[in-house]
C-alpha cells in the first residue's frame, strides 16, 4: 500500500546544558523525584536556542543485578508540549550511534521532530550510560589513536589486535571506573524504566533510531504493559546470532548502497565523476591509501544521508586522510559493542577468510563500517547482553518498524527480520529511497510516523512511502 501524507515541519531549537539531581530508590513505581532545571548554554550556544529545554540528572544503580552497589548520574532532558491541553503524554527518544547523545537532541537537535510531536508530547531522552554526561567511558588518547587497523594481514597483526583490546579494556575500565562493565543496553533498558517511573507515567511512548532500536525493542520484550506506542527506526535486527551473518549482513547493505549512488552519477550529469569509471577509480584510491579502513568509513558515513554530490566530489579530488594528535582522555562510546554482541573469530585464518569473503562478494565496500565492531571486541569476555530472538508479548499497540530500502547501516533484510520477530506485535513501514534514518526523509514517512504516535493510527501491513531523491 503506497501512502501519501501532508508534510510537517519543526523549529530549530539549539542548546547544550547542566542539570538538577534526583535520587530514584530501585524499588520506585510512581515518584515525581525529578528536579528539573532550565538548560544552560555551553560553548557556543546561543542562550536564546536553549530556551525551553529542562535538563536534570537521575542517581542509578551502576548494576541493577546490583541495586544496592554504586551508584552513577544518569542526564536527561526534556521539552514540554508545547499545547497543553492536547498533551498526549511522554514521548522517549532512544538516541543511536552507540555514542549519540539523546540530551543535546532534545536542546540541539529538537527540530528531528515535527511540530505536531512537539506541540502534543513531552519529548524527553537521556545519554545513555557511558556516554557524554552519564559517566562516559573514557580512555587514554594516546591509545585509542594506535588502535589497531580491522584490516589485518596476518597472524601477527591478530595477536597484535588480541593485546591491544585487553589493553584498551584495562585502561578504560581505569579511567571510567565501575560503570564500565555494566554498559549494556540490558541496563538502559531498566534506565529508561527509571526514567517512567520518575515521571510520574503509567506508560511512555518510545521513538527509538538506528543503535536506540535495540534499546526499544528489548524495552517492549520486557516492560509490554509500560508501552503505549514505539517506532523503530532504521532498525537493529539483535537476533544475528553469528560473526559471518553479521559481517555479510552490514557489507551487503553498504554495498547496495554504492550501488545506489553509482546509478545516480551514471545518470547525474552534475555528478563530478560523470562518465568515469567509480568502481576502478574507487579501487585506485583503496590501493594508494595508507589506511583503507578509515578511507572506506568516511564513504560509508557519506551514504548516511545519503551525499551523493559530496561522495562524488571526493573521488575526485582524492582527498588524503588526515590524523590529528591529541592528548588526554577521549570518550570511547564503541565499547557497548562488546557487551551487546558476541562476535567471535577463533584466530587468523577464520578472520582472513571473513575479509576475503566480504572482498568477492561486494566490489567496493568490502570493508564496512561496522567491521570494526568484529575486531575491536576481538578476545572480549561474553556479551552481558548477547544477541537473541525478540520474544514481545502483551503489547496493546503494535510496534512501528520503518526502513529504507537502500540503508547503508541497518540494511532493509534487518527490518523485515525484526517485523517477523514481533509478529503481531509488529508492522513494516518502508520507505523506498535511501539512507540511514527515514523519519525525516519524506513528508509521507514523517506524518504516518506522527499519526501512529499521536492517534496510534497503525498503517497496513505492506504499507509504504515512495522514494524522494536526495539533495544535490
Amino acid at each position: 500500500m503506497m501512502l501519501t501524507r501532508r508534510a510537517v515541519t519543526g523549529a530549530v531549537l539549539l542548546g547544550v546544558a547542566t542539570a538538577g539531581l534526583a535520587t530514584l530508590p530501585a524499588a520506585a513505581t510512581t515518584t515525581s523525584t525529578i528536579q528539573w532545571t532550565d538548560c544552560k548554554p555551553e560553548g557556543k550556544d546561543d542562550p536564546a536556542e536553549v530556551l525551553g529545554s529542562q535538563c536534570a540528572t537521575l542517581r542509578l544503580p551502576v548494576d541493577w543485578r546490583d541495586p544496592g552497589g554504586p551508584t552513577f548520574d544518569l542526564a536527561i532532558a526534556r521539552r514540554t508540549a508545547k499545547t497543553p491541553s492536547e498533551r498526549v503524554g511522554v514521548l522517549v527518544f532512544g538516541p543511536g550511534g552507540p555514542g549519540d547523545s539523546g540530551v543535546d537532541r532534545i536542546k540541539t537537535g529538537i527540530s528531528r521532530f515535527s511540530t505536531d510531536l512537539q506541540d502534543r508530547f513531552d519529548i524527553v531522552s537521556l545519554d545513555p550510560r557511558g556516554v557524554a554526561r552519564s559517566n562516559p567511558v573514557k580512555c587514554s588518547t594516546d591509545l585509542l589513536a594506535k588502535q589497531p587497523s580491522p584490516i589485518m594481514k596476518s597472524a601477527a597483526d591478530f595477536r597484535t589486535t588480541l593485546a591491544y583490546n585487553r589493553q584498551l579494556a584495562s585502561d578504560c575500565r581505569r579511567n571510567t571506573g565501575p560503570l564500565y562493565d555494566h554498559i549494556d543496553t540490558w541496563q538502559t533498558v531498566r534506565d529508561v524504566d527509571a526514567i517512567r517511573r520518575a515521571l510520574g507515567e503509567s506508560t511512555i511512548s518510545f521513538h527509538g533510531s538506528s543503535y536506540g532500536t535495540l534499546l526499544g525493542a528489548q524495552y517492549a520484550e520486557t516492560y509490554p504493559s509500560h508501552v503505549r506506542a514505539m517506532v523503530l527506526e532504521s532498525v537493529i535486527d539483535h537476533s544475528t546470532a553469528t560473526t559471518r551473518a553479521f559481517i555479510d549482513d552490514q557489507a551487503t547493505a553498504a554495498q547496495d548502497s554504492f550501488d545506489e549512488f553509482v546509478k545516480w552519477c551514471d545518470a547525474a550529469t552534475a555528478c563530478a565523476v560523470h562518465g568515469r569509471d567509480i568502481h576502478a577509480l574507487w579501487a585506485g584510491q583503496l590501493a594508494k591509501s595508507a589506511d583503507p579502513f578509515k578511507l572506506s568509513y568516511s564513504v560509508f558515513r557519506l551514504l548516511y544521508e545519503p551525499q551523493w554530490s559530496a561522495l562524488a566530489d571526493m573521488l575526485a579530488s582524492a582527498t588524503p586522510e588526515k590524523k590529528a594528535a591529541a592528548t588526554g582522555l577521549t570518550s570511547y562510546p564503541l565499547a557497548v559493542f562488546c557487551q551487546d554482541w558476541n562476535l567471535p573469530v577463533r584466530d587468523y585464518r577464520e578472520y582472513a577468510a571473513h575479509l576475503q569473503r566480504t572482498a568477492r562478494n561486494n566490489q567496493d565496500m568490502r570493508y564496512p563500517g561496522p567491521l570494526m565492531a568484529v575486531s575491536i571486541c576481538l578476545g572480549s569476555p561474553p556479551a552481558n547482553n548477547p544477541q537473541h530472538q525478540l520474544k514481545v508479548h502483551g503489547l496493546e499497540t503494535p510496534v512501528l518498524v520503518a526502513n529504507a530500502i537502500h540503508d547503508p547501516a541497518t540494511g532493509y533484510s534487518w527490518a523485515q527480520s525484526v517485523t517477523r520477530q514481533l509478529g503481531r506485535y509488529g508492522v513494516l513501514l518502508t520507505y523506498e529511497g535511501w539512507g540511514h534514518g527515514s523519519y525525516g526523509k519524506s513528508p509521507c514517512m514523517q506524518s504516518t510516523i506522527d499519526d501512529y504516535l499521536i492517534s496510534r493510527e497503525v498503517p497496513e501491513r505492506g504499507s509504504s512511502c515512495a522514494a524522494v531523491p536526495p539533495a544535490t
